[in-house]
């Protein structure tokens, strides 16, 4: 009995949460229902006690979702937009971006990319029931580099001159794209 009350809370936190933290939780459960044993209790109610520490499977998972990796990361790259885009706003309208030679289709995939980009970061910055939402950080992130290169390619190559402005937004790209690549792994492993 005290084995089927373990397996069925670590079953629900299995479905909620990733491999390794289940894992780890699964280790201290053990570890607390050792030392409620060596206190005395009986095996059934050394389970109880031990799960009652760790308290509702939802609410713990909740709040592994609360600080996963995943949801800080989308929330960094989220602010990080506002800034990179007016960057990019200045240097576009400075250069009169409306007259360079890039095919009306570019713009709009272009935009289409950068529309599902912040949903999906949006998406794993919102998750409060869902760990594996907040995973939709990577390919956010992951999008928003490639986005960036490719402003920055079509800067160099169809802008009639590289100033300063173009320059300050290649730099917010770049550090953005930097910040991000930084991040990816823990959201993946996170």
């Amino acid at each position: 009995m005290p084995g089927d009350l373990t397996s069925a809370y670590l079953a629900d936190l299995r479905r909620r949460l990733p491999a390794g933290i289940v894992d780890e939780i699964a280790d201290g459960l053990a570890e607390a229902r050792e030392h409620h044993l060596a206190r005395g209790l009986t095996d059934l109610d050394a389970a109880h006690a031990a799960l009652a520490e760790f308290g509702d499977a939802r609410q713990l998972a909740a709040q592994f979702t609360r600080h996963a990796p995943g949801r800080r990361t989308a929330r960094i790259m989220l602010a990080s937009g506002p800034a990179t885009s007016a960057c990019w706003g200045a240097a576009l309208i400075s250069t009169r971006a409306w007259t360079w030679p890039v095919p009306a289709a570019a713009r709009i995939a272009f935009g289409a990319a950068l529309l599902l980009a912040v949903a999906a970061l949006a998406g794993a910055a919102t998750g409060q029931h869902s760990y594996r939402r907040t995973r939709l950080a990577a390919p956010g992130s992951i999008g928003l580099i490639i986005l960036d290169t490719a402003m920055i390619a079509a800067a160099l190559l169809a802008a009639p001159a590289y100033t300063w402005v173009l320059a300050t937004a290649t730099a917010a790209s770049l550090t953005r794209s930097g910040l991000a690549a930084r991040l990816i792994p823990r959201t993946v492993t996170g």
